[in-house]
């Protein structure tokens, strides 16, 4: 059996060394590798994307638009982990369990969109909530979520991890104050949502795993549910998942009424918890920020594409 040619854009990046890693007992690729010294050159990358069968692109989004640009061979497909793509016409995006039509886009698709860590979260929550006519879609909708500090890059593991960093990184940063995070747009575009969650994230010290909270008043849905039966509306969602997992409800009591943000890290599925009371419902995603949230997303599409198992590579 011929084995497929893959090219990683951006292989010395958090998300694209993960996927490199995913990718160490694999019998079924071949990784095509780049002279190091041009990996910035738009003529070698052009080369290497267009002699691949599947080209990762783990680059800032500019980055990312321009490698996208440079594949003229309409047999390679590329699988992007940037923001760059993810509401763009003609990409399709990679969170397969959503629908079946989600899955079908991927599975035959050429551009594939790797969803936001953040926005995996909520997307997982909102979309079958829209869908099914239980969420409004003019909701006001609020996020409140918490991620390891892996989940910025480079700079910000630099700045957690340096030798005598600077005493702030104890405690919880909260960010993204103005509402403008990139993750936004896909938070809505993808869910069918009026508008834009108001969103608030923080990342704090510990590196991977996070928690997306999604609080709602059960008097605003359109259908009158209690936060039991809402839990199992997701399980019948998402019956027959491989990588999503709906928890119990009361699931939290195991931990003293807790949940612990960095519980799933190493593992590429997510969690769905759902809590509350009859007037307010909280609605929880928790997994691993490069897991699904990015790496194994990225890993889980791609064996989509090529026909393996779809868990192939990857940690459940």
């Amino acid at each position: 059996m011929e084995k497929i040619k893959v090219y990683i854009d951006g292989s010395e990046g958090t998300t694209g060394l993960r996927i490199f890693e995913r990718f160490e007992n694999r019998d079924d690729i071949t990784i095509l590798k780049i002279n190091p010294e041009l990996r910035k050159d738009p003529a070698e990358r052009a080369r290497m994307i267009n002699s691949s069968d599947i080209t990762f692109l783990c680059l800032p989004d500019a980055a990312a638009i321009e490698a996208a640009e440079l594949c003229t061979n309409p047999h390679v497909t590329i699988i992007d982990a940037s923001t760059a793509h993810r509401t763009a016409p003609g990409w399709a995006y990679g969170f397969p369990e959503l629908s079946r039509e989600h899955r079908e886009a991927i599975r035959t698709g050429k551009r594939i969109a790797v969803p936001g860590c953040y926005a995996s979260g909520f997307v997982g929550i909102a979309y079958p909530l829209v869908r099914e006519g239980i969420l409004p879609k003019d909701y006001p909708v609020s996020v409140f979520a918490v991620s390891g500090y892996s989940g910025g890059g480079k700079k910000l593991i630099a700045a957690y991890e340096e030798e005598g960093r600077d005493k702030k990184y104890d405690s919880a940063r909260m960010y993204a104050w103005g509402q403008s995070h990139k993750h936004l747009p896909e938070m809505k575009v993808i869910t069918g949502l009026d508008a834009e969650p108001l969103f608030c994230p923080m990342t704090t010290n510990y590196p991977v795993g996070m928690v997306v909270q999604v609080p709602l008043f059960a008097n605003r849905l359109l259908k009158k549910m209690t936060p039991e039966q809402l839990r199992d509306f997701f399980a019948e969602y998402y019956a027959g998942e491989k990588f999503i997992k709906v928890l119990p409800f009361g699931a939290e009591a195991e931990a003293g009424g807790a949940i612990f943000s960095d519980a799933r890290a190493g593992w590429d599925g997510m969690e769905i918890l759902v809590t509350g009371n009859e007037e307010r419902i909280v609605v929880a995603t928790r997994f691993d920020n490069l897991g699904k949230g990015a790496s194994g997303a990225a890993v889980q599409c791609m064996n989509l594409i090529i026909g393996a198992a779809e868990d192939k590579g990857l940690v459940l």
